[in-house]
């Protein structure tokens, strides 16, 4: 090699990432302040794409994925009609990967304080929702939580329980696939185990 030849690249060439969601408060801004975390070093966009039922977002998903080498749906199951087809439709598309949470983001918050498999139903005029929401609020650093009150949720909550969350939410997945009741679980901490990943470069394997 001359002294002004350029050398090869010994790290992979960080992949390009899509995440949208159907959040538009508390989901969206505590995925774009988890990014932020792992200091995620891609171009990851999370973003609103004007359509919050499943079967939208997917079909927003695969319209971009050309342009991108990662997509993520993030979801909540609640009771959107058109969930089993939204499934279906990401299937046959090779770059979008749904995440899912039954029955909704604040499930995955929940988890932060302990394993739970109580299945969250509508019940009266609460929504399936709602009663998460209702539960979360008896722990005391989300006493006051809302969907629109969502400042610093992410930190927040990195201080109160984050990692027992990361590591209880496969385990109730796990259980929730076995017995067949996929409610409640989450598939929330798939997406930061990759965002982990992405963080740490990536060594380029010599050609022998």
């Amino acid at each position: 090699m001359g002294r002004f030849d350029r050398k090869k690249p010994s790290l992979k060439q960080q992949p390009t990432v899509l995440v949208i969601c159907e959040d538009t408060k508390s989901g969206k801004r505590y995925l774009e302040d988890s990014s932020q975390y792992f200091r995620v070093k891609v171009q990851v966009e999370i973003i609103h794409c004007g359509k919050t039922d499943p079967k939208g977002i997917v079909e927003a998903a695969i319209s971009r994925q050309k342009n991108f080498d990662n997509v993520f749906c993030v979801i909540d199951r609640d009771t959107h009609p058109n969930f089993d087809e939204a499934l279906n439709l990401a299937s046959t598309a090779n770059k979008v990967k749904i995440i899912v949470s039954y029955p909704c983001f604040e499930f995955w918050l929940l988890l932060h304080f302990g394993h739970c498999r109580k299945p969250y139903t509508k019940a009266g005029k609460y929504s399936a929702a709602e009663l998460v929401i209702k539960d979360l609020c008896t722990h005391a650093c989300l006493q006051n939580y809302t969907k629109g009150n969502v400042q610093g949720l992410f930190d927040l909550m990195l201080n109160n329980g984050f990692t027992d969350a990361r590591r209880i939410a496969p385990k109730v997945l796990a259980e929730a696939i076995a017995s067949g009741e996929m409610n409640p679980s989450t598939q929330l901490h798939e997406l930061f185990d990759f965002f982990e990943t992405l963080s740490k470069p990536q060594k380029i394997t010599p050609i022998e």
